[in-house]
């Protein structure tokens, strides 16, 4: 049977605690010969073919010009052997320093974008612009995956979760309830 929860409000502005999208991920950029990595909680998968994340970057941040003008990025997924980078990298703007330099990592060429993806994350994601239609009004970004590298191993890595305060959650046990049914209805 399934549990009945005791409730209490909730501050609007703590709800992330509880919807937040998805694991950290470092977005690397680079725009006529600057390049920069930003720390990101903010994202979505969209469409799986094309394959189209969403993203919101403020326009304060540094790699909000970068992205918009090489219209591409690499989303990179690190995993907690990076944690000290991730809030580092977090807190630290890259007008003021190189932080490939600062967090000593390794950038890398991606095919397809001029973006250096970080060799020490565990996926990189290759994107293009594909619509900044909501970039004025909302920051955000509607980018396409073009091109895609992950580790062999772990096949389940263990990710970030921010939960705001200085607070992340660490990737949990695996529950599969695989099914010919459900497997039946995944995009190929």
């Amino acid at each position: 049977m399934a549990r009945r929860y005791m409730k209490q409000d909730v501050p609007l502005e703590k709800i992330r605690r509880y919807l937040e999208p998805g694991p950290i991920v470092l977005v690397s950029s680079s725009w006529e010969g600057e390049r920069n990595i930003m720390t990101m909680g903010w994202h979505m998968v969209m469409e799986f073919s094309p394959s189209l994340v969403g993203c919101v970057i403020a326009s304060s941040n540094h790699s909000f010009e970068l992205v918009r003008q090489s219209r591409q990025c690499v989303i990179n997924l690190p995993t907690t052997a990076l944690l000290d980078a991730v809030v580092g990298i977090g807190t630290t703007s890259g007008s003021e320093i190189d932080k490939f330099e600062r967090f000593d990592l390794t950038p890398e060429t991606m095919e397809g974008v001029d973006a250096p993806a970080i060799r020490e994350c565990h996926a990189h994601f290759a994107c293009r612009l594909h619509d900044d239609s909501l970039v004025d009004k909302y920051n955000f970004f509607i980018w396409e995956v073009i091109a895609a590298r992950a580790a062999r191993t772990p096949k389940h890595p263990e990710t970030l979760h921010y939960t705001g305060d200085g607070v992340f959650m660490v990737a949990g046990k695996v529950v599969s309830r695989r099914s010919a049914a459900l497997l039946s209805m995944e995009p190929r």
